[in-house]
């Protein structure tokens, strides 16, 4: 279920009016591609089936890279993102969105006036 959910996460991100300000939306760091960009940093699952279906916690590193001397260059965009995910419709192809909880956002300055932004998500999830 992480591999799908990681799928879905990325398309609807990507189908987001609000979100077009990004370059990409990608499933690892684009190699070729302006800031800003959003991709998947990292993710990992355990267990979490119950006596009548297999379920999955997926744990999800989201990393927003963009450009800015100010602490709150990318403000905007980060809120549109967590506003995006909490969004995330439950019902998915072949599993259910049980919770979907925000854990932690990191953020720091890079060289030449590049911010990197971690946002961490818990997902709980039910096969249908």
């Amino acid at each position: 279920m992480e591999i799908p959910l990681r799928a879905a996460l990325l398309a609807w991100l990507r189908a987001d009016p609000a979100l077009a300000a990004l370059n990409a939306v990608c499933e690892e760091a684009p190699s070729r591609t302006a800031l800003p960009w959003l991709a998947i940093a990292a993710s990992a699952s355990v267990d979490w089936s119950c006596k009548t279906a297999a379920g999955r916690e997926v744990r999800v590193a989201l990393e927003l890279h963009c450009r800015g001397d100010r602490p709150d260059a990318a403000a905007g965009l980060a809120a549109a993102i967590e506003a995006r995910v909490a969004a995330l419709p439950r019902g998915q192809p072949g599993f259910a969105v049980i919770t979907a909880q925000f854990l932690r956002a990191r953020a720091e300055q890079r060289g030449e006036s590049r911010r990197a932004i971690l946002i961490e998500y818990r997902f709980r999830l039910l096969a249908e």
